[in-house]
């Protein structure tokens, strides 16, 4: 589904050359669940912006769907990243003068879906993550662990084949932390393609597979014990 070959990715400043990435490649299947670990700094969420056409690559190539769309313009990585790509960061990134429905039904704004199918699915997905009685509220209004299940919400209201999780615990309490692990375990159970950055060797166990970063290169990728 996914495969990227001696990938690497250079940051340039004035005075400063750092390598995030160097020469990676990894290929990532349908249906998979895939935990990336290592320490801050080894290319963990660089890799993830990578895969999520975020962020170009410096070097190598990125098949994405039989197609290598490593050089293409950011126009035409948006027409193919919206709808196919879901989105859940650490910081939930919320808008906050928006209801839990309307930050949901942004996922949906730029397709071709009309607007009762947008209303139907917002509702879908909100009952999945059993959030449905906060519809109306602020995301200011709610816990932690709460504005995260919006937030995967959103990430799953087009039903995107490929999920990417960067540290989606991190700023949750542990009984959060856990029942986020649960919903990301149902969406993987149910075909999603998922591919999570996390510190937590814990959570990363729960992968199907785990690939360790250090310095920019791979130095494990092995299924989960």
């Amino acid at each position: 589904m996914f495969k990227i070959r001696s990938v690497s990715k250079t940051f340039r400043t004035a005075d400063i050359e750092t390598t995030a990435l160097d020469r990676v490649s990894l290929d990532i299947e349908a249906g998979e669940y895939l935990a990336i670990t290592g320490p801050s700094g080894c290319g963990k969420s660089t890799l993830l912006g990578i895969l999520g056409l975020l962020d170009a690559p410096s070097g190598g190539e990125y098949w994405f769907d039989g197609e290598n769309v490593a050089g293409w313009k950011e126009q035409r990585l948006s027409r193919l990243r919206r709808g196919r790509i879901g989105f859940v960061f650490q910081s939930f990134n919320l808008i906050d003068d928006l209801s839990v429905a309307e930050n949901i039904a942004l996922a949906l704004e730029y397709g071709d879906m009309p607007a009762r199918e947008q209303r139907k699915r917002v509702d879908e997905v909100m009952a999945r993550l059993g959030i449905s009685h906060r519809a109306g509220h602020r995301p200011h209004q709610l816990s932690g662990g709460q504005q995260q299940r919006v937030a995967i919400a959103r990430a799953i209201a087009a039903r995107p084949a490929l999920l990417l999780a960067d540290e989606p615990t991190g700023n949750l309490d542990s009984a959060h932390g856990d029942e986020v692990m649960r919903i990301l375990r149902e969406l993987n159970a149910d075909g999603t393609t998922l591919v999570m950055v996390t510190h937590s060797s814990q959570h990363a166990a729960q992968a199907s597979r785990v690939l360790r970063l250090l310095d920019g290169r791979v130095l494990v990728d092995a299924l989960a014990a």
